[in-house]
């Protein structure tokens, strides 16, 4: 009976002080917009899955390491998003998933709670490059949602040729929702 109750006590004190966190694919969005010929072109990506550590109160401990799928790419517009699946562009086949992973999690100076800095690397088409940006956690049912807009330089990693039509610069929109391990 001491033995059932010492497992059952673990298991319920495992719970309740655990941070971990796995992203909710169905509500979360990741989603790109880039000028294509001077027009916004946006699209999602989904296929989201990996492991989220989030201690608000002692952030230096967290760390994130998700990924999504490239084959998921959707542009409302078939022959593009097969364009873009293409070795010229994310090169699917080959590399079939987007990852980013922290190296460090800080607090920022704005006023508020839920404001955070993202540090660590993104991996696409097998390309690794540093990238900061800053994040807002707002708690929601028993876990967490995380947002953030930031950009990055599609030709750093290899997705395209640089060219007069269309920008390098990608503006990329995460709302990630997630429950509780």
């Amino acid at each position: 009976m001491k033995k059932a109750f010492l497992i059952c006590s673990l298991f319920v004190c495992t719970n309740l002080f655990s941070q971990n966190y796995t992203p909710v694919d169905s509500t979360s969005k990741v989603h790109f917009v880039i000028k294509n010929s001077g027009i916004n072109t946006g699209g999602d990506l989904s296929g989201l899955k990996g492991k989220i550590h989030f201690l608000p109160n002692n952030v230096s401990e967290s760390h994130f390491a998700v990924s999504v799928s490239v084959s998921t790419i959707d542009t409302d517009n078939g022959m593009r998003d097969a364009n873009l699946k293409s070795d010229e562009y994310f090169d699917a086949a080959k590399y079939p998933e987007i990852s980013v992973g922290s190296t460090k999690i800080g607090k920022t100076n704005k006023t508020g709670e839920g404001y955070y800095y993202f540090t660590g690397n993104l991996t696409v088409k097998g390309i690794t490059k540093e990238i900061s940006f800053p994040f807002q956690a707002k708690a929601q049912g028993d876990g967490y949602e995380f947002t953030s807009n930031f950009q990055i330089d599609r030709t750093a990693f290899g997705i395209g040729e640089k060219n007069i039509v269309l920008s390098n610069v990608v503006n990329v929109t995460l709302s990630v929702s997630t429950r509780k391990d």
